[in-house]
């Protein structure tokens, strides 16, 4: 069986040739993306930006865990925020996060899809 071929984005860059230091941004960032609550968080924001209290209440977490987040989120530069009277309004910086995503849940279906026939050929054995 042949090997998918990979495309190469053109604005990317060969994993050999980044520094020690573009390695560690790059490790940041997939942490921020590594815990359930900011994800659930940039899930939310995927159909318009939230306020803290919006987003605590959706998430069934207080504003001050929430906020964390948020500022964790903005660090890294996933997201933006927008100081509007009392409220500060969150959304996102860069769209690609959520294609980056996509593909994550493309690969983890596919995996479950491949689980799930192995299985079948044993249970549908005897």
């Amino acid at each position: 069986m042949n090997e998918p071929q990979r495309a190469e984005p053109q604005d990317s860059v060969p994993a050999k040739e980044l520094s020690k230091s573009a390695l560690e941004a790059i490790a940041a960032y997939f942490q921020v993306l590594a815990e359930p609550t900011r994800l659930q968080i940039l899930n939310l924001l995927r159909a318009r930006e939230r306020n803290v209290g919006e987003l605590a209440q959706l998430c069934g977490f207080t504003a001050a865990n929430v906020s964390r987040h948020l500022a964790l989120m903005t660090q890294q530069g996933l997201l933006e925020r927008e100081s509007r009277g009392t409220s500060v309004y969150y959304r996102i910086a860069d769209a690609s996060i959520f294609a980056l995503c996509d593909l994550v849940c493309g690969n983890i279906a596919r995996q479950f899809e491949k689980s799930a026939d192995r299985r079948a050929a044993f249970t549908n054995q005897f």
